[in-house]
Parts: structure tokens; C-alpha cells; sequence
């Protein structure tokens, strides 16, 4: 498969979207997993949107599991999905499994604040 120029920009076409996001590097997908803060962590930090890290607490807005709540246990780069605790999803032959969620369809409620990097981000 051809890759992608250092210099790709954009492109109207949702194939080449796709592409770009599919053979992005694990640097840049770190951006595409990120979703809106709730209006009162809107309004403290004055800015839309974070990355997620594991530890932070979130509400699904979307979905199946829609209204629920829990805290961010996994963070999967290559497929740019989240794994929340406390949320199974039961199979047909009875064994439980955790759901897989995309950060579009989560609203973080509370951020955990533990390393430096993530402070300076939000002080900015």
C-alpha cells in the first residue's frame, strides 16, 4: 500500500480521510482520541476539548450504553478506541466482555491530573 506524503494536507475525498487516519502514526492518532469537556470543566479550563488518558472520568452520550458513566481503564492508539471500567456487555453464550468506544461519543466529567505535561496543557 502506497504511503502517505509528509506534506498531505487535506483532501475532499473520505477514501483518502480514511487512509490518512488508517496509516497515520501512533504520534498523530494520539489527537484523534479526544473528546468534549462537560460545561463546568468548559467554562474552568476555557478550552472545548482534551485528549483522553486513562484515569479520566467520562459520560457516554451515545450508543447502547448511553447516560452511563465510568473511568477510562484502557486507551487503544492503533485502533483509536476507549475501554471504560465498569461497563460489560454480555455475549449469547453468557461470558462478558468490554465494549469498545470511540471518544467522539464521550463527554469527560472529570480529568485526572497527575503528570506535568497534562497541567501545562491545561494552564495554557
Amino acid at each position: 500500500m502506497k504511503k502517505l506524503a509528509k506534506s498531505w494536507k487535506s483532501s475532499k475525498q473520505p477514501r483518502k480521510q480514511r487512509k490518512y487516519r488508517i496509516n497515520s502514526g501512533l504520534h498523530t492518532k494520539q489527537k484523534f482520541v479526544s473528546s468534549h469537556l462537560s460545561k463546568e470543566l468548559r467554562e474552568k479550563y476555557k478550552k472545548r476539548s482534551i485528549g483522553l488518558r486513562t484515569g479520566d472520568k467520562v459520560k457516554i452520550v451515545r450508543g447502547e450504553f448511553k447516560g452511563k458513566t465510568g473511568a477510562i481503564e484502557k486507551v487503544l492508539l492503533k485502533r483509536s478506541k476507549v475501554i471504560i471500567t465498569g461497563i460489560d456487555k454480555e455475549k449469547k453464550d453468557g461470558t462478558k466482555t468490554k465494549p469498545l468506544f470511540e471518544p467522539s461519543n464521550l463527554i469527560i466529567t472529570e480529568i485526572s491530573v497527575e503528570d506535568k505535561k497534562r497541567k501545562q496543557c491545561l494552564e495554557r
